[in-house]
């Protein structure tokens, strides 16, 4: 199956592109909604049919999905099995809009949602795109951990959120909910195998131990050898590879009829062996050739490998640790009040040894390294009075504290002085050839703030809401040092040191912000909702983890603002056959933060000006009760408005990870009711149109159209005791990339290929 072309043609580009893609999304629906009447008059079972409802607490209440006036996806429940949703990366299988980018590997995603991203892969760093566990936010990669099993739901929230969640974000919040302890006894195991030697099991165990309270341990395990082969003699390995662990004890509370208590504590463990990097030469002197031929020796040029397969010289461990713990509680008070209560602590850590050149030559070797330590409290007050005014009040406070080390190994191979021995006088002689630069830091950032979302019923049917929120962020950056090394790791000698950073004052900053919504959502007399909003979001002040060679290196740079202008509607058709979410945006996009590389200088800079608008279009149909079919449609328009790099002009450019188009389609059809069970298939896929890894619009660096197909078939047995299912993922063996960067200090594009198909089956049991 490929797409190279194709999508991009047939949508276009810009406005015509969007139009286009809109026509073809309105011909598709009204196709959708024949096939519903028309099973709707010959379906036996016509009158049961309906769209499953889904409950979200995106706005800090539980809601039906359809009464929520703003842009929220949210699978749940079955679905959330069906489609293998085992890494955060997954998620965007099922988002209009949302993509995703894993320069660290698996499970340390990037996420951009409508083309708001984060152009840095640095450990200290928090995306515009925030993630929740169970009402804690993580913003560092170090923190995430594996924590998608045993799940309730997942949602994904679009555009800036400040006036009800903890931290302030410009492009979205996804929200991962896991399952609560439930008052009764039993339990569930899943386990499977699959190709590649995949080997995993998850399972969890609900213990009642009064009416009062009950207690849940869940947990995850995976082991499968890696889908890359390392043809390097000596250092051939399978790469990407995994072994992951995960468990969660839960313990629920209920001291009165309106308070409640949940306790959370989980720990992950990671030790695969890392990903290979895929590199291709920029220039007719092969990776590294620049310096090699200097020396007499040629460059490399991969030749003869197949899709799946590279020359990398070193092939480590990638090794990730996390530990959690939270409390959430609500007390119901007097006069129709709730107070809620969102307290955490979050360690972890994480180390990632890269073969960055992509060759069988140590000219370029990373090693990143991070701890991270994170506690924060939420407190809020929600009303839920009778009459037409609401409201929630909260306040949130966050510290974050992160130690980043990261070290960059160039050319350790070359004896510059031709003596026979690589040495500090190789490295001393050229100050970069066969010299390691070691940098390190402690970055603590505290973020507190006063937020407040209100809503006045004006009529029946019309409801005007708003809300607040007052930051204030401090961040201080202590004992950061960068270090020349010899190849075996003895320090020659400072080139960044703390007072540096303190003489030009890049070593904190000190920010207050304001912002906020206001909106309008009007509900008919048969339940269909339309809404519109203005909304302003922020992301704070960073520092630049990436200075190694110069103090002019160390930037801090300003906060990010959008300014949303959004409306949409939410309907319910045909009797609740059909279900059609629409939403359309325009976003002014300033002070973009990205990490920009010039000359081998690494600066986190602004570019100050872009703009983005699009849309959206999510459908969910039951024709019969065995049919459940889905869409979301993805449409995007991103350009820089102003703006310059390495003196390139960027007016007109893309945005990073912004394609044109994106489509997701889900198919569950139960084949048979069977007196001993069901058999049911589960289809899902997503097409994406292309799209560019950076702000240069380089060819080199974007990735072509492309699509991806997954599946499965199940069994279910009648008295629901046992189940089991084959499953395969990227079906068709789709070639991708899931991240590309250029690389000028060894000429080379760099690249992450995306997973290969994988498939397997697995067998469940309850008790």
């Amino acid at each position: 199956m490929q797409f190279e072309g194709d999508t991009a043609r047939r949508s276009g580009g810009g406005v015509e592109g969007l139009l286009r893609a809109g026509r073809w999304a309105a011909v598709g629906s009204t196709a959708l909604a024949a096939v519903l009447a028309a099973g709707q008059a010959s379906a036996q079972d016509a009158t049961a049919a309906s769209v499953d409802e889904v409950v979200v607490t995106a706005q800090k209440r539980a809601e039906k999905l359809q009464d929520v006036p703003v842009a929220v996806s949210a699978l749940a429940g079955k679905q959330l099995a069906a489609q293998r949703l085992n890494k955060v990366d997954d998620i965007v299988s099922f988002a209009p809009s949302l993509q995703v980018q894993s320069p660290g590997g698996d499970g340390l995603p990037i996420f951009s949602l409508r083309g708001v991203s984060m152009a840095d892969f640095s450990a200290n760093q928090n995306g515009p795109v925030a993630t929740y566990f169970d009402e804690v936010y993580r913003g560092a990669s170090a923190l995430l951990g594996v924590s998608m099993f045993d799940l309730e739901r997942v949602e994904v929230l679009r555009g800036p959120q400040g006036t009800l969640y903890g931290k302030n974000t410009t492009g979205g919040a996804v929200n991962i909910i896991s399952r609560k302890p439930a008052f009764e006894t039993g339990g569930e195991l899943t386990v499977g195998y699959g190709n590649f030697k995949r080997r995993e099991a998850s399972g969890a165990v609900n213990l009642a131990l009064s009416d009062r309270m009950a207690t849940r341990f869940a947990f995850t395990g995976e082991k499968a050898d890696g889908w890359m082969t390392n043809l390097t003699p000596g250092v051939s390995r399978k790469l990407y590879a995994s072994d992951a662990y995960a468990g969660r004890l839960s313990v629920l509370a209920r001291p009165t009829d309106r308070s409640e208590f949940v306790l959370r504590v989980s720990a992950s463990y990671q030790d695969p062996i890392n990903y290979g990097v895929k590199a291709e030469p920029e220039d007719g002197l092969g990776i590294g050739g620049a310096i090699y031929n200097l020396f007499g020796r040629p460059g490399y040029f991969p030749t003869g490998l197949g899709k799946d397969e590279v020359e990398n010289n070193r092939t480590l461990h990638r090794k990730l640790r996390n530990w959690a713990v939270s409390l959430h509680g609500e007390v119901g008070l007097p006069n129709d009040l709730t107070l809620t209560s969102v307290s955490s602590w979050d360690w972890g850590k994480s180390f990632i040894p890269e073969d960055s050149d992509g060759s069988p030559n140590p000219a370029l070797e990373v090693d990143y390294a991070a701890r991270a330590r994170q506690i924060a409290q939420d407190l809020r007050l929600t009303s839920d009075f009778a009459g037409p005014f609401n409201f929630i009040v909260g306040t949130y406070l966050g510290r974050e504290r992160i130690y980043n080390a990261t070290t960059l190994s160039f050319f350790t191979d070359v004896d510059v002085d031709g003596n026979g021995v690589v040495d500090a006088q190789d490295c001393l002689a050229n100050f970069f050839v066969a010299c390691r630069f070691a940098n390190s830091f402690t970055q603590t950032k505290t973020s507190a703030a006063l937020y407040t979302d209100l809503k006045f019923a004006l009529t029946d049917q019309l409801t005007l809401r708003g809300g607040l929120r007052y930051t204030h962020d401090t961040g201080k950056l202590a004992g950061y040092r960068s270090r020349i090394l010899d190849v075996g790791g003895a320090v020659l000698g400072d080139v960044i040191v703390p007072a540096d950073l303190a003489a030009s004052g890049v070593d904190r900053f000190r920010k207050n912000n304001l912002s906020g919504k206001i909106g309008l959502d009007y509900k008919t007399d048969a339940g269909q909702l339309f809404y519109v909003s203005l909304s302003r979001g922020y992301r704070g002040n960073a520092f630049n983890a990436q200075a190694f060679f110069d103090p002019s290196e160390a930037t801090v740079v300003k906060p990010e603002t959008l300014t949303d202008l959004e409306g949409g509607a939410k309907l319910e058709l045909l009797d609740r056959r059909l279900t059609l979410n629409l939403a359309a945006f325009y976003y002014d996009y300033r002070n973009t933060q990205f990490l920009n590389l010039d000359n081998g200088l690494q600066k986190l800079v602004n570019v100050p000006k872009a703009r983005i608008y699009g849309g959206e279009v999510e459908l969910n149909a039951r024709p019969w009760q065995a049919l459940g079919l889905r869409l979301g449609l993805g449409l995007l328009d991103s350009e820089i408005r102003n703006g310059s790099l390495n003196g390139i002009d960027l007016r007109g450019n893309p945005l990073p990870t912004s394609p044109h188009v994106s489509l997701s389609v889900g198919v569950d059809w139960t084949l048979a009711d069977l007196t001993a069970g069901t058999v049911s298939l589960h289809a899902d896929g997503k097409v994406t149109s292309k799209q560019y890894f950076d702000v240069f619009k380089t060819q080199a660096q974007s990735q072509k159209a492309y699509g991806l197909v997954n599946g499965s078939l199940r069994f279910d047995a009648a008295d629901h005791r046992w189940g089991a299912s084959v499953w395969a993922k990227n079906l068709l063996d789709q070639d991708y990339y899931a991240y590309r960067v250029s690389v000028d200090t060894t000429a080379e594009n760099y690249e992450h290929p995306g997973a290969p198909r994988t498939f397997g089956a697995t067998i469940n049991v309850a008790f």
